[in-house]
């Protein structure tokens, strides 16, 4: 039994939450969140996307605000227009690089800033082959902009995604806010300090005069817990990160068995 009332606003991650690894968003997700949006609820689609990732969603739903690249840009969905960012200076990235030279034995970095995504040679990517073909030889030669996005990389798998960010949130207090989506890729997700999930949606949510008792959030891995944490009612997915309990509301079931869907349908029919 779901308490309270009718939510004002629905936040979602999107990879393994609501988007399968494999194949297209479901129906009945689809569904759920059209019916949530004609009953005038705001959708918040939240991601570690960049915008340039985002066309799938528009053409799925139709509708909707974003916030991408892990709390960093809000994102005008329908417009494919950014409407604010919240980058990291130059300096700040080359001091993120330098100190986590020393402390991650093997990493390589990425930058993203406006459209553009860079990376060194030794940095493989799965999602962004295409954009950068060749790579630099070090990062540095690419950090020419405030960037919205740092990601790195440790290709030996020498640490978990896990490992990486308690040592890197450990050398990076005070400089930049750590994440990481995918426990089983050796990567983490920089942004500028202050930034996350969380922090961006209770600006959107404060701006249109509701609270985290009118917010319910829906996510699966670490760059999503401070969401889940902020808001009143909030579900980790039960085939995501295992600490997502820790700091949600609920469990949903797992995203390929629809989770999101079946509390969106409970959701609806509780009074507004």
């Amino acid at each position: 039994m779901i308490p309270g009332k009718r939510p004002k606003l629905i936040a979602t991650d999107l990879d393994g939450t609501i988007v399968p690894h494999l194949g297209p968003i479901s129906d009945r997700t689809i569904a759920a969140f059209k019916k949530a949006h004609a009953e005038g609820i705001e959708i918040f689609f939240v991601t570690g996307r960049p915008p340039r990732w985002m066309k799938e969603i528009k053409e799925s739903f139709g509708f909707g605000n974003a916030i991408c690249a892990n709390g960093a840009i809000l994102y005008d969905l329908m417009n494919e227009k950014v409407l604010e960012e919240w980058l990291m200076p130059k300096e700040v990235q080359l001091d993120i690089v330098n100190r986590l030279r020393k402390h991650l034995p093997g990493i390589n970095f990425a930058i993203e800033y406006g459209d553009e995504f860079h990376r060194e040679k030794d940095y493989n990517t799965k999602w962004d082959i295409g954009l950068d073909n060749i790579g630099v030889d070090s990062i540095e030669m690419k950090i020419d902009l405030p960037a919205f996005k740092m990601l790195g990389r440790c290709g030996n798998n020498e640490f978990t995604s896990d490992q990486m960010l308690e040592i890197a949130a450990r050398e990076l207090a005070g400089i930049a806010n750590i994440t990481h989506s995918n426990a089983s890729e050796s990567l983490i997700e920089i942004s500028a300090l202050g930034v996350s999930k969380g922090q961006t949606l209770a600006k959107m949510a404060e701006r249109a005069g509701l609270t985290a008792e009118d917010c319910v959030t829906f996510g699966d891995n670490p760059n999503d817990f401070s969401m889940l944490e902020w808001a009143a009612r909030s579900w980790a997915m039960s085939d995501g990160h295992p600490d997502g309990p820790k700091y949600a509301k609920f469990v949903a079931d797992a995203h390929y068995h629809d989770g999101v869907a079946i509390v969106i349908e409970a959701l609806l029919e509780l009074p507004a």
